[in-house]
């Protein structure tokens, strides 16, 4: 790190030599890798810890949502088992009563399979979009943490290495510069 910060320097003092021992590298294409570098160094060691309790606490949200969407499916699996036991009774109903209208039964008996199936299908339906939503909702509070701890280690990295007399002479760095270019445009 002390290899890059001197490299840093020592550009930033071949451009201004008013500026002292420290300055700033201008070229984006030699810089951007040491930006990125330092952004993603700050991210993974401020970030892994509570990424990983994150990711911890949502794996067990979505076990528990998974569970309490088979329990929904047992449980819509025994009112199909009810079902059927009350279609075999209605069968049995309707050999005593197929003289009496054979046609009424067969109807009652396919609007019973038809609504046990609308019903097996709606909790099925309502146990996907409700994992869905639940991983859509892990996602986004993952990426909200990562951000804010992401904002709160760069602030804090930054509020510790600026001093007063570092920001005075980038302050007048920037001066330096902006004079430069002010002589060069006229």
């Amino acid at each position: 790190m002390k290899n890059l910060t001197d490299s840093f320097v020592s550009l930033g003092l071949s451009h201004w030599p008013s500026a002292g021992s420290f300055g700033f590298n201008t070229d984006i294409l030699a810089t951007n890798p040491i930006n990125l570098s330092v952004v993603i160094g700050v991210l993974i060691f401020f970030g892994k810890g509570v990424l990983s309790d994150l990711l911890d606490n949502r794996k067990q949200r979505i076990l528990n949502t998974i569970q309490n969407s088979e329990e929904l499916r047992e449980r819509a699996i025994e009112k199909l088992e009810k079902a059927r036991a009350r279609l075999r009774k209605v069968e049995m109903e309707a050999d005593q009563f197929r003289v009496n209208g054979y046609s009424e039964i067969e109807r009652e008996k396919m609007n019973l399979i038809n609504s046990t199936y609308k019903t097996l299908e709606q909790l099925e339906n309502y146990k996907n979009e409700t994992i869905h939503f639940e991983q859509q909702r892990a996602i986004n509070q993952v990426r909200q943490r990562v951000f804010q701890q992401a904002l709160q280690g760069a602030l804090g990295t930054l509020n510790s290495c600026l001093n007063n007399e570092l920001h005075l002479r980038t302050i007048n760095a920037n001066i330096g510069i902006f004079v430069a270019m002010k002589k060069i445009t006229d």
